[in-house]
């Protein structure tokens, strides 16, 4: 975007801005607002960094419950957090409330519009400068010492105004954008998982005659495919349990085997339990039902079910994918921990088409997956490129 040049420009003398327009003023942030200590045990509104969005200055609503006393404010008092690690949030207050933990809770003076000091400590250059500032080794914090006697330039109010309606415009262009990318994201997603779930219960072939399964998540089937109990052509049984002592993070020269539990990789050991590919299903958690192919070599914990199919009976590819549209979570136990049993797995009836239609279908399915994940990249870079805009 090309924006008109101002008449004359002066040199700042800041470290971080060169120049900026004649007629603007360098101020100290100090002199544009003031900092608000008073506190309160009210509970109108309690604010803690975790209702604050890094970078964008949007609230978040949470069910967090906060103790003791804050710093009590009121709309248009801009509440800056001081902790190192988020030190891009910064709210513009639209309500009255109470700044609970590390907030310098700032008053802007009447000469200054409150929206643009927020977009100006919302800048990389600002949030930069404050970061080298802070002090502390394990919670290290932004002093109001500093972060008062930073120089700001300063235009006139009324061109401060002009400036944060031309930013809320242009933001408010970018968000929208970004909502489309995201909710592109979602739909892909939806759509991916729509064609696996067809083409695993239904085939690749839209005028194959169809039967009725027997089977509510299946409905109908092909004619010449089986519907068949897992157990019939598969082994289920725990994983083997590790110690964590024996699990490193990440690999190394001595631990090159993956670790598998039932959310994927855990990190890596020094020996195997698997030495031909199979299946790993989360067994216990929120996320229990998850589907992993596991090549060797790995070891499989005990935080997941180890599935060892017939190869002669399935496609490893095929049987993975259709698992994963049966959603085994919802056969879990429904308690504080759920819980999925090999029992249980192997009662799932499961289509069974030919071995050479399975190749088919898996093959298939890989391709379009991958044209999904490119179109999922391209939404995800541009969300970057707006972000970063």
């Amino acid at each position: 975007m090309s924006l008109p040049r101002y008449p004359a420009y002066q040199d700042s003398k800041l470290e971080w801005a060169k120049t900026f327009p004649e007629h603007w003023a360098a101020k100290h942030l100090k002199r544009n607002v003031r900092l608000l200590t008073e506190k309160t045990d009210t509970r109108e509104c309690p604010v803690g960094l975790e209702n604050l969005e890094g970078w964008t200055g949007r609230f978040i609503q949470t069910e967090s419950d906060f103790e003791g006393e804050g710093v009590g404010f009121k709309a248009d008092d801009i509440l800056f957090g001081k902790l190192r690690p988020y030190l891009a949030k910064v709210w513009l207050a639209d309500r009255r409330g109470e700044a609970i933990g590390d907030f310098h809770v700032l008053r802007p003076f009447e000469c200054v519009i409150p929206r643009f000091i927020q977009y100006q400590l919302l800048t990389r250059e600002v949030v930069d400068l404050v970061d080298g500032s802070t002090y502390g080794a394990k919670m290290p914090r932004a002093s109001w010492g500093f972060l008062g006697c930073l120089e700001l330039p300063t235009p006139p109010a009324e061109e401060q105004l002009a400036i944060t309606n031309f930013l809320d415009r242009e933001t408010a262009k970018i968000d929208a954008l970004i909502a489309e990318q995201q909710r592109l994201i979602e739909l892909l997603q939806e759509k991916r998982q729509a064609v696996i779930s067809h083409a695993v219960t239904k085939g690749l072939n839209p005028n194959a005659p169809m039967k009725v399964s027997g089977v509510e998540w299946l409905g109908e089937v092909p004619e010449p495919w089986r519907v068949m109990p897992l157990r019939w052509a598969a082994k289920c049984c725990s994983g083997d349990g590790l110690s964590s002592t024996e699990i490193s993070s990440t690999g190394d020269d001595e631990y090159t085997v993956p670790v598998i539990g039932g959310n994927g990789l855990m990190g890596y050991t020094n020996q195997a339990k698997t030495n031909y590919s199979l299946l790993a299903i989360g067994r216990v958690g929120a996320l229990c039902g998850n589907v992993h192919i596991v090549h060797p070599p790995a070891w499989i914990t005990d935080n997941a079910l180890v599935l060892d199919p017939d190869s002669s009976i399935f496609d490893l590819g095929f049987l993975s994918l259709t698992l994963r549209s049966r959603n085994l979570n919802d056969i879990a136990s429904k308690t504080a921990q759920p819980l999925i049993t090999g029992t249980q797995v192997g009662d799932q009836r499961i289509p069974c088409p030919p071995l050479s239609e399975q190749h088919l279908i898996a093959s298939h399915l890989m391709q379009q997956s991958e044209q999904f994940d490119t179109l999922s990249t391209e939404a995800q870079r541009a969300i970057v490129l707006l972000q970063e805009r």
